[in-house]
């Protein structure tokens, strides 16, 4: 089932964003020309569990869809990074201003693996603790919530966490956390 690549063009090449044009080969020997990938570096996100026992959520302004968005922390695994782990802590503390005893890998998921090449990595922290103020991007402005698990679960009952791998994030862990059942 696999394609073979032919030949590959960059047609857009930014920081954070690429633009791939590739030509394949499928195994019955057709060719597909003009088939474009998204490369993005591999991101990392966290449901995050204070010492209290608060969970921490994102508010934050999304252009693409022209909404505020209620999300958990994270974001690009940077190179300076020596693992996903290490990602996950830095976006967390640079976020939230929170740092966190355990963090723990819940697995990863892909954006949308028929048009980007990168994946989300999944984690839980907990054991959270305010160390520092937020030390945000440049276009960032980040509003902090600190939420009860029945909070995080009303929204969830609401549809109100639209983004589609933190909901993947959130089932996972609260599956770890053995706070979701399944009936059988």
């Amino acid at each position: 089932m696999k394609w073979k690549t032919l030949a590959s063009e960059y047609v857009y090449k930014v920081k954070w964003f690429t633009a791939r044009k590739d030509t394949c080969e499928k195994p019955d020997g057709s060719i597909v020309n003009d088939y474009y990938v998204l490369e993005f570096p591999e991101w990392a996100t966290a449901l995050a569990i204070t010492e209290e026992g608060e969970v921490l959520m994102v508010k934050q302004y999304r252009q693409a869809l022209g909404e505020v968005c209620i999300e958990l922390p994270g974001g690009c695994v940077d190179d300076t990074d020596g693992t996903y782990k290490d990602g996950i802590r830095r976006e967390l503390l640079e976020e939230t201003g929170y740092a966190f005893e355990t963090v723990h890998y819940l697995g990863k998921t892909s954006p949308n693996p028929s048009t980007n090449s990168n994946l989300m990595h999944m984690f839980i922290a907990t054991g959270g603790k305010k160390v520092q103020e937020q030390q945000l991007d440049e276009n960032e402005d980040i509003e902090v919530l600190k939420l009860s698990m029945a909070e995080l679960q009303q929204l969830i009952e609401e549809k109100r966490i639209i983004q589609s791998m933190h909901i993947t994030t959130i089932f996972y862990a609260l599956r770890y956390l053995d706070k979701l059942k399944y009936n059988t």
